[in-house]
């Protein structure tokens, strides 16, 4: 089974929690919007640490770093099988200033044209509500035990 390692960055706003969320680059995921956004992750190689991990594929996909107490979340398993383990983080991070790494992709399928795509292309702070829409629904338990984490 893969599994790959993110990290849930969140803010309080008033009495709500903001999420950070990333959507996908790629043709594929061009006009897919609910239910296609995520956590920054990537998948573990055998053996490497997933906290690390999860740090490297926020830096790759935001180009920033973050830091901070890292609070570990109970891990979820999406549709297609993969594993999500995962940190919850408050902190802040400017949408306007991010950028992402990118990949190549054969596109069209089996054309043998290979096009450079950025692995995502949008990021933002979603209420609560607005990013339980959003989010994989398999990435759902993630926000909720976050929003269980700030009340107590």
């Amino acid at each position: 089974m893969k599994t790959s390692a993110g990290i849930l960055l969140f803010k309080k706003n008033k009495n709500d929690l903001l999420f950070f969320l990333v959507h996908p680059g790629g043709p594929f995921w061009k006009n897919k919007d609910r239910g296609a956004w995520s956590i920054p992750k990537g998948e573990l190689a055998a053996g490497e640490d997933p906290l690390e991990r999860a740090c490297t594929e926020f830096r790759e996909e935001t180009g920033q770093a973050v830091h901070g107490i890292f609070l570990p979340l109970s891990p979820v398993q999406q549709k297609g099988g993969k594993r999500i383990i995962a940190w919850a983080l408050e902190g802040d991070i400017d949408t306007t200033a991010l950028s992402s790494n990118s990949f190549t992709l054969e596109w069209p399928p089996r054309s043998g044209s290979m096009i450079a795509v950025p692995e995502v292309d949008r990021w933002e702070w979603f209420s609560g509500d607005e990013a339980q829409q959003r989010i994989n629904p398999a990435q759902v338990p993630l926000l909720n035990e976050v929003q269980a984490l700030s009340t107590q």
